[in-house]
Order: structure tokens, then sequence, then C-alpha cells
């Protein structure tokens, strides 16, 4: 088996596919592809989005042998290595597990990638002020319908499906990571749930791997008194 994830450690797909190929045990290579997307990325991933991943197995060259996007990833590894499995063996748990992957890449990805993350961390990249105005609006109007859906599914429970960790875990919290990395996390007396469920994935040795990385690309949260 000879798989190459194609991205970068800060983005949230890339350390959902990262986490779920640590889980599995599945060995890799990283190789870094970073914003803008250099041409060879593009003609693999179509889309103009990270991670791809290619298996040698298959091809070492050109789009074949390459999936892109992350979910779709993500159902190939699962796949490919089928224990220990991310995706519930049920069909309404496996369905209930795919929704919240679905609603954590999209809709709390939106919110948080565009109207938090890259206001912050973009601009600190590039050696100019965050803007904390459009982070800041965000938090306060946006990000709580969110959060107060997440809370309402994880309360009194310790999984989002099941009594597992699976996919639908590690998508939301790996959304929520990036939150963090740029503002921190909501109180945990505002969110006890959420808050249990982010302290329990981040102890998984596969989670902590990246958030190694990411800590020392990025130290210090902007503090917007969340």
């Amino acid at each position: 088996m000879d798989l190459v994830l194609y991205g970068a450690p800060l983005s949230p797909f890339v350390r959902k596919v990262e986490v779920v190929l640590r889980e599995k045990g599945l060995d890799f290579e990283m190789e870094m592809v970073s914003m803008p997307f250099p041409d060879w990325f593009k003609e693999i991933s179509p889309a103009r989005r990270m991670p791809a991943l290619r298996d040698r197995d298959v091809s070492a060259e050109g789009s074949e042998g390459v999936i892109p996007d992350s979910s779709a990833i993500c159902a190939y590894l699962e796949r490919l290595q089928p224990e220990p499995a991310l995706y519930p063996s049920d069909a309404f748990g496996y369905g209930r597990a795919v929704w919240y992957e679905e609603y954590a890449d999209s809709e709390l990805a939106g919110c948080i990638g565009m109207g938090i993350f890259r206001p912050i961390v973009f601009p600190i990249f590039a050696k100019k002020d965050p803007d904390i105005e459009t982070a800041r609006k965000t938090v306060t109007e946006r990000l709580p319908r969110f959060l107060d859906y997440l809370e309402g599914e994880i309360s009194g429970r310790e999984y989002l499906v099941g009594d597992a960790f699976s996919i639908a875990d590690l998508s939301v919290a790996t959304q929520l990571i990036n939150l963090e990395i740029a503002v921190g996390l909501p109180k945990a007396e505002n969110y006890p749930g959420l808050t249990a469920l982010m302290d329990r994935v981040k102890q998984r040795p596969s989670v902590a791997a990246n958030l190694e990385i990411c800590r020392k690309i990025l130290t210090t949260p902007v503090d917007l008194g969340f």
C-alpha cells in the first residue's frame, strides 16, 4: 500500500483524512500543497480544493489513482481498511453519520472557515492585521445557531452516533479545531456537551499528531472574549 496525501495540516479537510489514515493504521506520505495551487494539483483536483489522495498501487502518475475531496477519500479508506470502522454498520446510524459529516463539511465549515478562520489566519500569514471585525461579527451573529444545534445533538451523549467515535465526531471536531486555533473554543458552561466531545476527540493520538503540527504554525488564538 503506497498512499500520498496532498494538502496542508491546517486545512480541516486535510485533517479529517489524516486522522482517518492514522486511526486505521495506514502508512502514508504527506506532500504539502498550498494556495495558489500549482498546475499539477489542479489537474488531479478539478474542484481545486484540498486534499487529494493518491494510491500509487493504482497509479503513480496523473489523475488516475487519485481521489479528490475529503468525504470521497474517507469513504475509500473505509472500504480499503474496514477496521477499525469509522462509519456505523447499521443503516440508520450510517446515514446519520454521513449527515453530520456533510453538515460539518458544508454548513459549519462555511461559517468557521470563511467567517472566522480566514479573516484571522490568512492576514497573519501575510503579515497583516487580522480582520477582527468580520470574525467577531461571525462569532456573535452566525456561529451560535450551529453550536446550539450541535450541543442539542450531543447533549447527554458521548458521541454523535451510537456509542463509539465515528466520522460524525471527527468531521465536527476538525472544523471546531480551526475555530479553536483562530479564536478559541466557546466556554464549557455554555456548551458543556460540545466542549466535552472536543476534549475526548483531541486526546486521541490520531488527532493529537495533527494538533502538534498546527500549534507550531499558529501558537496563540486571537482573543475575542469568546
